[in-house]
């Protein structure tokens, strides 16, 4: 990875990113590597000499590293951070750095500490139950002991006080977020799976042909909406899947908006979106007008 400094952010910082601490070890797959799109980590692995990335794309990633440094200060008798576990399962080699394991009397309790948004404390995020399941699954085959209960652990950079009274908002700059603990047999048979589309993605690059596609929840892909508004207004008044549901709903004083869909992560956050064969396509037949 090559890292660029387009804003002439201090020195310090670019030095950070150079001097990495995280290493997945000998592992195949890191956890968040095995949850992540088989497409984007192989493109990644195949072209890591050629990619480029900005330092201010990364302050965030610095900032959340640097938190979890601090934290490591603040751990108990029965705490247990920052482990990196191994194992091996169907032929690869996974690893995990665990940032907090509790323990208590009945088992290990998993704490993950996550630098994020307001918005993303406020809605459900399946790659956090994922994650967490995941380094549950590797606490047990490799400690032998059970796990009890895992939870994220929530530093909320954009937090506003003045947004604090808002339903749902989270009350504090700090939030702690119980996730659902699967059952073992869940959680293998999800590494499994996840196994088994990394390898398939390996088996594309080795022979040479099509590596399989994105799924639309990879790609942060929003859907075309067709939305019923006022004349001349710009909330709409409901929002259709198709067309002619959006026709049906139209009355005298409102009109029709199409609202065109679009793969977020391809446009804006995949480092590897110019080696894309699928994002190429995509764009070829929306230039064309065919999406």
């Amino acid at each position: 990875m090559k890292y660029t400094n387009k804003f002439n952010i201090p020195q310090t910082f670019v030095n950070v990113l150079h001097r990495p601490t995280y290493s997945k070890g000998r592992a195949n797959l890191s956890v968040t590597q095995l949850i992540n799109s088989p497409k984007i980590v192989t493109l990644t692995q195949k072209y890591e000499a050629e990619l480029e990335q900005d330092v201010a794309d990364m302050v965030w990633s610095i900032f959340g590293t640097a938190v979890h440094g601090v934290l490591e200060h603040g751990k108990d008798k029965n705490h247990v951070v920052e482990e990196r576990l191994h194992t091996e399962f169907e032929g690869w080699k996974i690893s995990g750095a665990i940032d907090l394991q509790i323990n208590v009397p009945e088992g290990i309790q998993i704490r993950d500490y996550k630098t994020t948004s307001a918005w993303a404390v406020m809605n459900e995020k399946i790659e956090w139950e994922q994650q967490l399941n995941i380094y549950a699954w590797l606490v047990e085959t490799v400690k032998k002991k059970p796990v009890v209960d895992v939870g994220i652990v929530a530093i909320i950079r954009d937090w506003a006080r003045r947004d604090a009274v808002k339903e749902g908002y989270p009350e504090a700059p700090i939030k702690e977020l119980p996730v659902k603990l699967w059952p073992y047999a869940v959680r293998q048979e999800f590494v499994m799976e996840r196994i088994g589309l990394h390898s398939a993605c390996e088996f594309a690059i080795e022979t040479e042909s099509e590596l399989p596609s994105c799924t639309p929840a990879e790609m942060w892909e929003r859907p075309t909406v067709y939305a019923v508004k006022k004349k001349g207004g710009v909330r709409a008044k409901s929002l259709h899947d198709t067309q002619e549901e959006a026709e049906q709903a139209l009355g005298k004083d409102s009109e029709l908006e199409i609202r065109h869909g679009e793969r977020i992560r391809c446009a804006n956050f995949c480092a590897v979106s110019n080696y894309c064969d699928q994002w190429s396509a995509h764009k070829e037949s929306t230039n064309k007008g065919t999406l």
